[in-house]
């Protein structure tokens, strides 16, 4: 079974690695980490683009605009959802 892993950012570029060494590592080899940003200003898509051949193709991110804590994790939700038939949430 896969597990998703939906990290919201804003300009998280001082604590960001802290989060994506954390994932990446977990012993369980089936794990997919979606990054929704929320269009930060600072290096922290940077940082996720460094990290990005790490991850084997398990790491996807998105960077705009959004409403918030509750809109970013919904997006997440959203492109996990994408990916799958019969997801509950």
């Amino acid at each position: 079974m896969k597990v998703s892993v939906i990290t919201a950012t804003w300009n998280s570029g001082k604590t960001l690695c802290t989060t994506l060494d954390s994932v990446l590592s977990q012993s369980y080899p089936d794990i997919e980490h979606i990054i929704v940003d929320g269009g930060s200003t600072d290096n922290t898509m940077e940082i996720v683009r460094e990290y990005e051949p790490r991850y084997n193709g398990r790491l996807r991110f998105i960077s705009e605009p959004d409403k918030g804590l509750y809109d970013a994790m919904n997006k997440g939700r959203l492109r996990r959802m994408q990916r799958r038939q019969g997801c509950l949430p």
